[in-house]
């Protein structure tokens, strides 16, 4: 048939399965790159960075000119509403997990805090990371994308 070999490895159905709030967690604490997405001139702008979890919240170095730097300064105490997706799928067959945690960023000002997450997280960017917001989880969902093999009938 045509098309058969054209992707050999992807399973002819597949199964999307809801995750729990701490298999999502987990599964997140088990990669290092995500994308961050938040508000920019009313507009919503995504940016990958890379990221540790921390007693169950994400975290992230930034820089102090960074579009995020100033979102989060701009809201304060209460934080900045913001969206972070991590996920882990196979290019070849699609199958993995997809994880979307929703929650309030706030910039790190304790020094000792923030020596604890330079120590903890190394930047990809070789631009000075002096900056740290931490996103606190308040709505976690994620999805597994698994192969769904149907039994054979007879």
């Amino acid at each position: 048939m045509a098309g058969d070999d054209d992707q050999p490895n992807v399973p002819e159905t597949r199964t999307s399965v809801e995750l729990d709030a701490a298999e999502a967690l987990r599964l997140l604490g088990g990669v290092s790159l995500g994308r961050i997405v938040f508000t920019r001139h009313a507009l919503p702008t995504v940016r990958p960075v890379n990221h540790v979890l921390v007693d169950g919240d994400i975290v992230i170095r930034t820089h102090g000119d960074a579009a995020l730097t100033r979102y989060t300064r701009q809201t304060g105490a209460e934080g900045a509403v913001v969206a972070y997706e991590a996920d882990d799928i196979d290019p070849d067959t699609h199958l993995g997990w997809s994880v979307v945690v929703t929650g309030y960023a706030r910039l790190v000002t304790d020094p000792g805090e923030l020596a604890r997450y330079r120590a903890l997280l190394r930047p990809w960017a070789t631009q000075r990371m002096d900056h740290a917001v931490r996103i606190g989880p308040d709505l976690i969902t994620g999805v597994r994308l698994t192969a769904h093999d149907p039994s054979p009938l007879g």
